[in-house]
């Protein structure tokens, strides 16, 4: 007889009592979108999804799924197991364009909105897409990246087609006559949001023939080329990374009441598999479409009252630097998580200190469905640490030969378990190269294990710097140098040198206009070794980010 999910591999993380949604729906051999159906069904009358001032129940959300899937399917004819890429922003369209993919039993390709025409082609060119949807203010991006694809249908939508009339008409035009959003273009055969649906309505239902193995996802990630490679990911894994966030969580949320802020984009994989725990369990989720517009963000919070939010470093610090947000009543907070990036230490203090919560970190990556680690949210943990596994996740420290490092030694860290990646969507010379013999993937990064069992990340492999053959790891100076009250944000990246094969390489953005590249000499000399110390320090308006906040440490070595 089969254990059940969890029990295999056992987390001391687990709860003894936890919601058994996607637990029992491993288990059973569900798919992805039957759960979320199930889900869907079971708390139709409930608002699953808000943006803009609309909202969405998840009756609404089966519904127009299922219309969506129905045009996908019956109406342009696409074949079971198809590729259909999604280019939107944490809009309403977002939930339902994914559900109705998945329930038409074709691969979602999730794709960033902020791609160049360039990236853009190269995505839809590599997981040989059918089918596109895009959102209008990047419609002229598509319309050049086309081209040369085997993409044969397009779904465009403006932002105001979820919202109601007149307020949708009103969005779209301050968007494209006022503030020059949307730039003209021309798509032949593309078919409008509300048409698609529409036709749906006419169609017969798909009925899903899908198993728990077949792929659900490719998840685009950084290649070793320098272009992205998509992960594979089954319904099995995606629901496995669900259970284990439920059994890890327990009963701390109350879908009946509690509200969530969804401001990371959901193309991503950790705001992604937040959203599918969110829709699993009947949670409101209010959708934030731009949280670079702080002030914006900051509205939210005091309309919503959430009680779970998950950002990345700079966004805590955008928000710990706006007195507006330093005056909300946030009493209602009952769980705040990190990861991408390493949290500083400065503003977990920060953050904790205003609102009374700790930021829980957690690690995982787009090849492992999100998260494979997370702290305590109900006990105090090592500072530092990126937590203990989850259930049914095994690690291990590794060398470069494979070979599992000794006790206290840092290695590779490497993860098995079902919510891994079966491999890179046709790359089998990059899956070689991404597993160790008996199936332990290869994150990437170096880590240590402390006595009780908690990881502590110490940088990535390829960013490690090697000074006089001394390891110099750039989260370790960063944090430091984030210490100092006139640092804002710091890069450190390493540099050629003669004497030493590499040195540190330091770029700051000051918070003090007075912070002098003395002042940074004097504080990393009091707290750093001699070989972690910088050998060059250069000043910045701003770093180089991603859309979810990393640091682009490739863009500071040019």
């Amino acid at each position: 007889m089969l254990k059940p999910f969890g029990k295999h591999v056992p987390s001391a993380l687990s709860r003894a009592d936890f919601p058994n949604v996607a637990s029992a729906a491993f288990d059973s051999g569900q798919t992805l979108p039957q759960m979320l159906v199930d889900a869907c069904r079971r708390h139709a009358g409930r608002p699953a999804f808000s943006n803009l001032g609309q909202s969405l129940s998840f009756g609404e959300v089966d519904r127009l799924s299922g219309l969506l899937a129905s045009h996908l399917r019956e109406g342009l004819g696409l074949a079971s197991g198809e590729r259909v890429a999604i280019m939107l922003p944490n809009l309403l369209q977002f939930p339902v364009a994914v559900l109705g993919v998945l329930r038409a039993d074709l691969v979602a390709v999730l794709v960033n909105p902020l791609y160049t025409a360039r990236e853009l082609h190269h995505q839809l060119v590599d997981s040989a897409a059918a089918a596109l949807i895009v959102l209008d203010n990047f419609g002229a991006v598509a319309a050049e990246a086309l081209e040369g694809t085997t993409v044969r249908h397009v779904v465009t939508t403006r932002v105001g087609d979820m919202l109601p009339w007149p307020k949708s008409l009103l969005v779209d035009a301050v968007l494209k006559h006022v503030r020059k959003m949307i730039p003209p273009f021309h798509i032949d055969g593309a078919i409008r949001w509300p048409r698609a649906l529409s036709a749906g309505q006419r169609l017969p239902a798909v009925q899903s023939r899908a198993s728990t193995t077949d792929t659900a996802q490719l998840q685009y990630t950084g290649g070793t080329t320098g272009l992205s490679k998509g992960a594979v990911l089954p319904h099995s894994a995606l629901i496995a990374n669900v259970a284990s966030a439920e059994q890890w969580l327990g009963h701390r949320l109350d879908p009946a009441t509690d509200a969530v802020i969804v401001c990371l984009p959901m193309y991503h994989i950790a705001a992604y598999s937040n959203a599918l725990y969110n829709m699993a369990h009947g949670f409101h989720s209010v959708l934030v479409t731009n949280p670079r517009d702080i002030p914006g963000l900051v509205a939210t919070f005091a309309r919503v009252r959430p009680a779970a939010f998950a950002g990345v470093n700079t966004l805590y610090d955008a928000l710990l630097n706006s007195p507006d947000f330093a005056r909300l009543d946030l009493s209602g907070l009952k769980l705040c998580l990190q990861g991408g990036t390493a949290l500083r230490s400065g503003t977990a203090e920060r953050w904790k200190a205003l609102t009374g919560m700790a930021v829980v970190e957690g690690y995982g990556l787009s090849e492992t469905s999100a998260a494979i680690t997370f702290n305590r949210w109900d006990a105090d943990n090592p500072v530092g640490s990126i937590g203990l596994p989850l259930a049914e996740v095994e690690i291990t420290l590794r060398d470069s030969d494979g070979r599992v490092v000794a006790e206290a030694e840092a290695g590779e860290l490497c993860v098995r378990g079902p919510q891994v990646t079966t491999g890179y969507w046709q790359q089998p010379g990059e899956t070689r190269e991404a597993f160790f013999e008996g199936g332990w993937f290869r994150t990437g990064d170096i880590a240590r294990v402390d006595e009780n069992g908690y990881y502590f990340l110490l940088d990535r492999r390829k960013d490690m710097i090697l000074v006089s053959g001394f390891n110099v790891f750039p989260n370790e100076v960063e944090d430091v140098v984030g210490m100092h009250p006139g640092v804002l944000e710091a890069g450190v990246v390493g540099m050629p040198d003669e004497k030493t094969g590499e040195a540190v390489r330091l770029v700051v953005v000051r918070r003090d206009p007075a912070l002098s590249e003395e002042d940074l000499r004097a504080h990393c000399r009091r707290h750093l070794a001699a070989y972690k110390q910088p050998k060059q320090v250069e000043f910045r308006d701003s770093l180089p980010k991603t859309a979810v906040g990393k640091v682009l440490r490739r863009e500071l070595r040019s």
